[in-house]
Formats: structure tokens, sequence, C-alpha cells
């Protein structure tokens, strides 16, 4: 079972880690190096996470056979007469194998010190080399890899730079030290610990917010009026931010227009200006190419090959993040009207729940099936509310163990860590499904406190994870980069928790194979007897300043509006998108009813079947609604009621012409449906 059960870990890690990748990137239009880095850094730390239940489990099992063959009588003359019933009866020992069973999930010596030598290794050199400088690849503006590796060799100077001066600082100061040995494996120790020491520090911060934050979410979010208000609040916010990128795509727009005029065919910078304008999306494309066949021959003036640098990164830029907010608004209309419907469903008399619109994305047969409208009413009426509950108590309690685990875990006599004390009374047990079942629950819930912090944080819009594959290739290998900077540490310090790291428990133990590839943190005296073990009690302050929402507050005061219920910008705010919410509503239902009274009308007089057109050739109103652009460019049938003349109401016509009703110049192309019947006068005001 050793192998096997490494072997399905591996696979199962790497699943998971795909199917991330697969939600917040685009595994079809992004750069594959990219894409590669993500995976294979979210990979590896996974890995760790997973994998050192199995080495605790290992490790506690060949320190069971060692502390059994340091009683050599015993346990020797058990060995010898276990075969014979009259001496195992004077000699009521127990022996190894039966004491020390082997676990289910044993790995054979020597396989996770290579497996860590690899894993760690590979996981740091793509966070302090790697990701940085395809970081600065991928946001390059140059229109060749040469000039793209110049540009991120560059950007990363200072950086490198950095790096190199602390590192020859270190050199000297162990070089110079009387008490330290300049070799190999202490410089190697030093620098794993100064690496450490940094993780640790963010690790801590992030850690003292999740640790309270999640909790908090469960059990707000049992609350359906919570969750509408906080709706209302996010969709404010993203109409501004989204306007705010429509007026910026359309500025960057308008200089690659400006450019592409200017550039004639001929030019040598013009294969520059084609590599633009492909960036661009496709309505701009073909309104680009209309002006300039429109176009007198105004020469403009040339523009330089670093302006076209420059703008090919802020056209980059801009259509990455108007795409990001396309898809954000249209994902929280989604949630504002399904949170409105639940509230009409609690206080309806019939138990079935009823969507205003039908879904976009089409379920599967077993969705259906098994997720009916009555067992979907029965869900968001009466059951989510207690289990969301019951789900934010459990994780209250986990979060309190931690925070009491972190401040005394250093205490070994008595053993105070209730971490330390659970893993202890399954290790006097043998249990070692118990061991690593305790284990994996505690380091996945510090993980999930950890990273999901690391998902939600966002820089300015710098740094911002966006599912639903609109997450842009800087943010991507940011959060790689994150995650193998955090996963080293925050397994030390789970590993202190539980005391098995003896740099910290300062106990005679055997270390487990993680522990060793790490190094004796020793070496440095004041890290390992001071920074690790009083820097994490600073935890404690974190989770008081993130239960009454300091951070929030203080980021409300600098002018980033956070959602504090006892504000009254939010409350404004909150009306303001409770209108937003209620106009897209509105927008939605006329083009629904619109839609549905066409097609009624088609199927009447049977114009469809004459004219071989489908119900989706009529009318684009449900994709897109909310895109400005696709206002511009969608086209709908106009009606005009002053020609109902007796002759035109014989013909009935169906002209498949179409106005450009969003246009801003609010010019018509003269399409008309003339009605068959008299008595249907308005039929079609509402269109």
């Amino acid at each position: 079972m050793s192998g096997a059960a490494l072997a399905v870990v591996v696979v199962v890690v790497f699943l998971l880690a795909l199917y991330l990748l697969q939600r917040y990137g685009d595994l079809r239009r992004q750069q594959r190096m990219v894409l590669l880095g993500t995976l294979l850094s979210w990979y590896l730390c996974f890995l760790i996470v997973f994998i050192l239940p199995l080495d605790v489990s290992t490790t506690i099992y060949k320190q069971c056979i060692l502390d059994n063959s340091d009683h050599p009588t015993p346990v020797t003359r058990g060995r010898r007469t276990n075969q014979t019933d009259s001496d195992s009866s004077v000699y009521p020992t127990v022996s190894v194998p039966k004491v020390c069973e082997e676990p289910w999930s044993y790995i054979p010596d020597g396989v996770l010190p290579v497996f860590w030598r690899v894993v760690y290794w590979t996981s740091q050199f793509l966070t302090w080399l790697l990701l940085p400088f395809m970081q600065s690849y991928a946001r390059a503006g140059a229109f060749s890899r040469v000039g793209k590796i110049k540009t991120a060799l560059f950007e990363n100077a200072l950086y490198y730079g950095t790096y190199l001066l602390i590192f020859i600082s270190l050199l000297i100061y162990v070089a110079v030290h009387p008490k330290w040995k300049f070799t190999w494996r202490e410089l190697q120790t030093i620098g794993i610990t100064a690496a450490n020491t940094w993780g640790l520090f963010l690790l801590v911060l992030l850690l003292g917010y999740g640790l309270v934050e999640i909790p908090r979410s469960y059990w707000l979010s049992s609350s359906h009026g919570y969750l509408l208000a906080k709706t209302y609040f996010k969709a404010a916010k993203m109409a501004t931010e989204k306007a705010s990128a429509e007026e910026n795509l359309a500025d960057v727009m308008e200089e690659v227009a400006g450019v592409h005029e200017s550039v004639r065919y001929n030019h040598n910078l013009r294969k520059c200006v084609d590599t633009i304008i492909t960036k661009c999306p496709t309505e701009y494309q073909e309104e680009m190419g209309r002006k300039v066949e429109s176009s007198c021959g105004e020469q403009n003036v040339l523009p330089t090959k670093r302006g076209l640098i420059k703008l090919h990164k802020k056209v980059i830029s801009a259509v990455q993040r108007y795409s990001q907010t396309q898809v954000q608004w249209s994902i929280l209309l989604d949630q504002a009207f399904h949170l409105e419907d639940v509230a009409k469903s609690e206080t309806s008399p019939v138990r079935h729940f009823t969507h205003s619109f039908p879904s976009e994305h089409p379920h599967s047969w077993i969705h259906r099936f098994i997720y009916t409208p009555a067992v979907e009413w029965y869900w968001e009426c009466v059951f989510r509310q207690g289990f969301y509950r019951l789900l934010a108590v459990l994780l209250c309690l986990l979060s309190a163990a931690v925070v009491w685990s972190e401040c005394t875990f250093f205490s070994t006599h008595p053993v105070l860590s209730l971490f330390a004390v659970f893993v202890q009374m399954a290790e006097k047990q043998h249990n070692y499904i118990c061991i690593e079942v305790v284990c994996f629950v505690s380091i996945l819930f510090l993980c999930v406190c950890v990273y999901s912090t690391v998902f939600r944080i966002r820089f300015f819009n710098y740094y911002y994870l966006v599912p639903h594959h609109q997450t842009d290739a800087y943010s991507l290998q940011f959060s790689g980069m994150l995650f193998c900077r955090l996963t080293p540490p925050l397994c030390l310090n789970f590993l202190g928790l539980i005391h098995m790291d003896s740099a910290i428990s300062h106990q005679d133990r055997i270390q487990t194979s993680y522990t060793s590839i790490m190094g004796s943190m020793r070496v440095l005296y004041f890290i390992s007897d001071g920074f690790y073990i009083y820097y994490p009690m600073l935890v404690l302050l974190l989770c008081f300043a993130t239960f009454y929402s300091l951070g929030s507050r203080c980021l409300n005061l600098l002018g980033f509006h956070q959602y504090i219920t006892d504000d009254h910008l939010t409350s404004d705010l909150v009306d303001e998108g409770r209108e937003l919410i209620r106009r897209e509503r509105r927008k939605r239902q006329k083009a629904e009813d619109g839609e549905n009274r066409r097609w009624a009308w088609r199927e009447r007089y049977a114009v469809q079947g004459a004219n071989g057109r489908t119900r989706a050739g009529y009318t684009e109103l449900k994709d897109n609604q909310n895109s400005p652009v696709t206002e511009i460019k969608s086209s709908v049938v106009t009606f005009n009621r002053r020609d109902r003349e007796e002759e035109e109401q014989r013909r009935g016509l169906l002209r498949d012409n179409s106005s450009d009703e969003g246009s801003p110049s609010r010019r018509s192309t003269g399409g008309r449906y003339l009605s068959l019947s008299p008595s249907r006068t308005g039929i079609f005001d509402d269109v």
C-alpha cells in the first residue's frame, strides 16, 4: 500500500491543481509557458501539503521502533521466546512487530528525502528566479522574443541585485563568525532559513485574517438578507469599475485607431501595428477597418518603436481589465437575481423554487434529475441556513484551536498545543490513520485560511485572481510565487505545532524527512529560539484586528470602500446597487418578453419556415446585454407603426434590415416590421 498511497496522492493533487488553473486561467489563449509555470508551482505546493501527513506517520513508526529497541532485555527475550508458549508467559512483553505495526501508508526509506529535495528546490527555483522573469516577460510590450527577454531582464535587475547583495552579506557574516564553519551545508541552511523567515512573516499576516474571516463569512452567508445587501454593494462598486474600464479601453482604442491611420501598409512599423490590432476586440477592429477605408489619406505624426511598445502594453492591460469587468458584472447580476428569487421563494406558499430568468448555461441531466425545483427550495429556504451556521461553528472551533496552539506550542512540559496533544494520544495507541487524519485536517485548514486570503487579496487591480478564465498571466504567476514562498514555512510551523520539529521543541526525536531537508535551524539561534517561537503569537492580535474590522475601516478612510454594516457610505452604495439591479432586471425582462412575443408571432404566421431562419438569427438581445460594445454593434428589429396602410398589411413583409440602436450617433438604417393584423396594434411598443 505504500507505493499505491503515494501514487494516488500524486495523481489527485495534479488533478486539483489542473482544475484550479482551468477555473482561473484560460488554457486556450494564454501562453503555454505561463500556464506550465503556474501549474507546476501550484502542483508542487499542494504536493507538500498532501504528502506531509504521510511523512509524519512514517516518522512516528520509525520512532516507535527506536523506542522499543532502547529496551533490549524484554524486547529481545520477547523476540527470542515468542515461538514458545512457556517462555512467552514468563516474559509477557510486547514485541516490535506487534506494537510497531507498519502503517498502511508507510513509505520506504530513501524515497521521501529524494522526493522532498526535488519538490522543495524546484519550487524555490520557480518562486525566486523563473516566475519573476516570466511575469515581466508576459507583461512586456515588445514585439519579439528577444525584446521581451531584454525587458524582463532589465525590470528584474534590481530584484536580482537585491538578492545578490543579501547573499553576499550573509556569506561574509558566516565567514567572519568564529563559531561557524564555512561549509556548503551551513550555507544551504542559512539560505533556507532566510527564505522561510520571509515566508513566515507574510504567513502570519494572512493567517490572522483567514482564521477570523472564514468562519465569519460562513456565519453571515447563512443570512440571505446580508448576502443580498452585500451583493448590492458589490454591484455599485463594480458598476464604477466597469465604467472606468470601458472609458480606459475607449481611450486606448482611440490611440490605436490614430496609429492605424498614420502608419500605412508599406511602412516598416506596419507589422507592429498589425500585432497591436490583433489584441483589440473584434468590434473595434472592424470599426478601424471602416475608418481606414473612408479616410481621406490624412497623414498623422508617425509613432516610434518605443511608443508602439508602450501602446502594445497598454492595449493588453486595457483589454484584459475590460474583459474581467464584463464577466464579473454578468456573474454579479446572476447572483443578485438568484438572491432576489430566494427572497421571493421564502415568502411563497408554494414549495417550488422559481427562477426569474432561465440559466444561460444548460445543466446536465443528472443535475436536473437530482436538483429539482422542490429540492432547490428546501435547500435554499430551509436547510442552507442551518448547515452554514453549523459549519461556521466548527470552523470557529478550529480557529480557536489554531490560535491557542500558536501561542503555546513552545511549551513541551506540559504539552499545551492541542494538535500536539491529539497526535501524541494517537501515537500512544499506534493509530496511524488517526494521526494522518488529524495532520491532514489541521494542515488543510491552515492552507485554506492562507490560500483563500491569497485568492481574495487585490492590489489596485495589479494583482487580482478572477474566476471563469479571466485571470491575467501576471496574477497567475504572482499567485504561484506566493504559494511557493508560503507553503514551506507553513509546513514547518505545523510541524512545530505538533512538536515534530526539534529546533523548536528541543526534543530528542527522529526528524521527519521534510525537516531533514530544511536543515537544522539551530545554526541561527536568534531565528530558531526567537523569531520562530514568538512571532507566531502575533496572530492573536491580528485576529482581534480582523474581528473588529480595523483593516477594512482603515481602507474605508483611505477611500477604498469596504462593506461595513454601520457605515453611511455603505448604505448609500447598497441603495445605489439595488437601483442598478432593478434597472438591469427590467432591461432583461423586456428583452425576454419581446423575444417571446416575436417567437410566438413567427410560429403563428410561419414566417420562420418561409425564410428558413432560426430563432437565434432574429435577435441577440439575450447575449451580452450589458456590454457597451455589443450594445453599439448588436442588431435588433425595429418596428414602425406609421405606415400601417391596407396594402402593406396584405403583403406581410419582413425585411431583414437592422439599425444601430445603441450607437452614439443614434442613426437608423430603416428596418421595419409590418403587422398583418390591425387588431394587434401596439404589441411591439416595448421593444
